[in-house]
């Protein structure tokens, strides 16, 4: 028998935007299957779930590893059913610049970050084929079309996975499949990953502000696993990043270079005892939200515009020029 609620995977669920993803889904009334690397967080995830009145299914999973991505998928299909939307949430990062990292920290950082997200794909669509249907959601980044300094590691596993899906959904329109893919391209999150992420640095990371509350892009997720949408930009910021780098790349080469440091550093120094997220997880009662409530934004104009894009289109593009020619006198570049 068919299960009443649809069935939607979250890796990453665990904290962070991943963890209010898991929370948006359920109180929609999906049943969710959550993804993440420690077991107590993701725990207290599916209890969260559960009390909306939904099946929860935690299954501790290092997203790296590509056996155990595919051992999620089935015990997921086994003890709920087939599985009806895959987002790919969970990622990792490193605040260095490339002359401080490790090949060990550059691979690991990749293999979480963009294989994760590869071996979800693969895992979903293995079983959506079968069906001929079901939505996967790939959660990208405006870092994927504008790197910035010092998330080298993160910048470039979020392009790798824009090329990936890019392909993969060409196969699909080949094949005729009746399976959906699509990415949500996410602007600055208030998460965790600012208090956990490896950082290099001496000082505390912070996100580049205009901040976003968690609970807007995993809005926006669900927006995107239940509307035929290629790509879903969320916020201005993330319109003005990818646009800007098509009209400009090199006036924001030189711009990034000189505010890129320090947009991203707070003046606080660096806890001596600060914890790192990148090889094993930190345990705390860590949620969806990070250090930065009192800036961050809980609304975005994003998701109207995206229901009328055509109006939006050329408002964006008329903007981002001029952002571009106010930079440029601003800083004489």
């Amino acid at each position: 028998m068919e299960p009443l609620n649809k069935i939607a995977v979250i890796t990453g669920a665990g904290a962070g935007v991943g963890r209010a993803t898991a929370d948006e889904f359920a109180r929609a009334g999906y049943d969710v299957v959550l993804l993440s690397r420690d077991p107590e967080r993701l725990e207290r995830a599916a209890s969260y779930a559960r009390s909306q009145g939904v099946r929860a299914l935690a299954i501790p999973t290092d997203v790296a590893d590509a056996a155990a991505v595919e051992a999620a998928a089935d015990r997921a299909e086994r003890e709920l059913g087939a599985i009806d939307v895959w987002v790919n949430v969970a990622m990792a990062t490193v605040f260095s610049p490339v002359s401080k990292l490790t090949p060990e920290e550059v691979e690991r950082g990749t293999r979480v970050t963009y294989l994760g997200q590869v071996h979800g794909m693969m895992s979903a669509l293995k079983r959506m084929r079968t069906r001929d249907r079901g939505v996967i959601v790939n959660v990208g980044s405006a870092l994927a079309y504008r790197s910035v300094p010092l998330q080298s590691v993160y910048c470039g596993a979020k392009a790798a996975i824009r090329g990936f899906t890019d392909s993969l959904r060409s196969e699909i329109i080949h094949d005729k499949l009746n399976v959906r893919l699509t990415m949500v391209d996410l602007p600055a999150v208030n998460t965790p990953q600012f208090d956990w992420a490896l950082n290099k640095m001496g000082r505390r990371p912070q996100p580049v502000p205009p901040i976003f509350e968690p609970e807007v892009p995993a809005r926006a997720i669900r927006f995107a696993a239940e509307h035929d949408r290629r790509n879903v930009w969320v916020g201005y910021p993330t319109v003005q990043a990818i646009l800007g780098n098509r009209i400009a790349p090199g006036l924001l080469d030189r711009y990034l270079a000189r505010s890129g440091y320090s947009g991203q550093l707070t003046q606080e120094p660096k806890p001596e005892d600060a914890p790192s997220n990148l090889f094993e997880p930190v345990k705390g009662d860590y949620g969806s939200h990070g250090r930065f409530d009192s800036r961050s934004k809980p609304r975005s104009i994003q998701m109207f515009t995206d229901r009328h894009r055509t109006a939006f289109w050329g408002l964006a593009g008329l903007l981002a020029i001029l952002g571009l020619h106010r930079l440029a006198r601003r800083f004489d570049v």
